[in-house]
């Protein structure tokens, strides 16, 4: 007989937890242990696109006796983005927490992610602190606007501290609003995401979560992060070729630069810089390796 986990409902709210698992590895199945810990959180739907058929079937035997776990297969990769959109149209929740499958939500995060959202204006999105195995923020957790010229700062190591704000102090006075909250630690009611429509499923693999802040934004609306909600974040998980997610990464930026581009002629500059963009992704997968982030 499958399990019912204590579902203790905040003024009437209800939390899912949307997971998204692309060949993760066995860090998926921490986070998802660690959601079955936080009784706040009332569903979890794993959405697998395309994981291997042995971790199907230990996913599958790890779910069995929880009735509010559902794991929604099948469909192939279908892409980050509509994958999110499938789970948030199955989910029974009034909030929806995003969570990457390498992500250890602590306890209780998930709620203060949902009753600081419910203060907002409406759209709303709402971020927690990613941090590594050693307590130490990492970075995307808090952004400051990504423009094409922020970018190639950040590039060139120019100005860093436009876009990443890891390196600033933790705020000690509560939530702060910001330009964009990462992705893999992310949630917002589904009044808000229906008036934006979702995630755009034209962004296959990153970028994603700038643009939905950013349309957040555009429509009147606000995004915080929130310091006392964390998450620890494996980060490079995913058994996939590192040229593969850093040229979606570039395809990614290039949509969001164009999509969210304030003059008709900053075409021709992205147009300008897209070969000097390649170069850039190339290299770095190539000849520099990301980190560790534990």
């Amino acid at each position: 007989m499958a399990k019912e986990v204590s579902k203790k409902n905040i003024n009437g709210s209800s939390i899912s937890a949307i997971m998204v698992s692309y060949m993760t590895g066995p860090a998926l199945f921490e986070a998802i242990n660690h959601v079955i810990l936080d009784t706040q959180i009332s569903e979890l739907i794993i959405v697998d696109n395309g994981n291997p058929a042995l971790a199907r079937k230990n996913l599958l035997l790890l779910i069995k006796p929880y009735a509010h776990i559902k794991l929604i297969t099948g469909h192939g990769n279908i892409g980050f983005s509509r994958a999110c959109n499938y789970g948030a149209g199955l989910a029974t929740g009034n909030f929806l927490l995003f969570l990457n499958p390498d992500a250890l939500v602590a306890k209780n995060s998930a709620t203060k992610l949902m009753n600081f959202g419910k203060k907002l204006k409406r759209p709303w999105i709402t971020g927690g602190m990613l941090i590594n195995s050693r307590g130490e923020e990492q970075r995307s957790a808090r952004r400051g606007e990504v423009t094409l010229f922020s970018s190639l700062l950040t590039v060139l190591h120019l100005e860093k501290k436009i876009i990443h704000k890891e390196k600033n102090p933790i705020p000690t006075s509560g939530a702060i609003p910001c330009s964009a909250v990462s992705g893999a630690f992310m949630m917002i009611d589904k009044p808000s995401f229906k008036i934006i429509n979702g995630f755009d499923e034209d962004f296959f693999l990153h970028v994603e979560d700038l643009d939905i802040c950013k349309r957040v934004i555009k429509n009147g609306g606000d995004v915080y992060f929130l310091p006392d909600a964390t998450a620890m974040h494996y980060g490079a998980t995913s058994e996939v070729k590192k040229i593969k997610v850093e040229l979606e990464k570039l395809n990614g930026f290039k949509k969001y630069f164009i999509k969210h581009r304030k003059y008709k002629l900053e075409i021709i500059l992205i147009y300008m810089a897209l070969p000097f963009m390649t170069l850039y992704f190339i290299c770095k997968a190539i000849f520099f390796h990301d980190k560790k982030t534990n």
